[in-house]
């Protein structure tokens, strides 16, 4: 007794009830649906808004922002004060993007991560 293949409605050949290539595949597509809701859900618990930015600078941010919670000093970060306002704090997240943080004595609060021709343009008198 032989089998025989049968054709799916999807018009893959198999065995089976179901064709499962096509199985796989929708799987596959909803684990990325899930990851991808996973990750905009995961925005609402940052301080600042990092929506618009590249994954890696919105990890490596995330993980400065935690560092600095916990009282980490933003130094080991090659954090450095702006000569024009002593108070604002700019911490290099990637070679392209910078944080930028507001001293208020006992906390360092991050403001916004911007990039690094936007902060170059930054003049004295502009407020970050």
């Amino acid at each position: 007794m032989s089998r025989r293949k049968k054709k799916f409605a999807c018009g893959h050949l198999g065995y089976g009830t179901v064709c499962h290539r096509c199985e796989q595949k929708q799987s596959l597509w909803e684990k990325k649906k899930r990851e991808k809701y996973a990750w905009q859900e995961s925005f609402a618990d940052d301080p600042i808004d990092l929506k618009s930015l590249p994954k890696n600078v919105v990890l490596k941010a995330r993980d400065i922002i935690r560092k600095l919670q916990n009282q980490t000093s933003y130094t080991n970060f090659r954090g450095k004060r702006l000569r024009h306002n002593r108070f604002i704090i700019s911490i290099p997240v990637t070679r392209h993007y910078r944080l930028i943080c507001r001293d208020h004595g006992s906390f360092i609060q991050p403001e916004a991560v911007v990039s690094h021709e936007d902060y170059n343009v930054c003049k004295p008198g502009i407020r970050i």
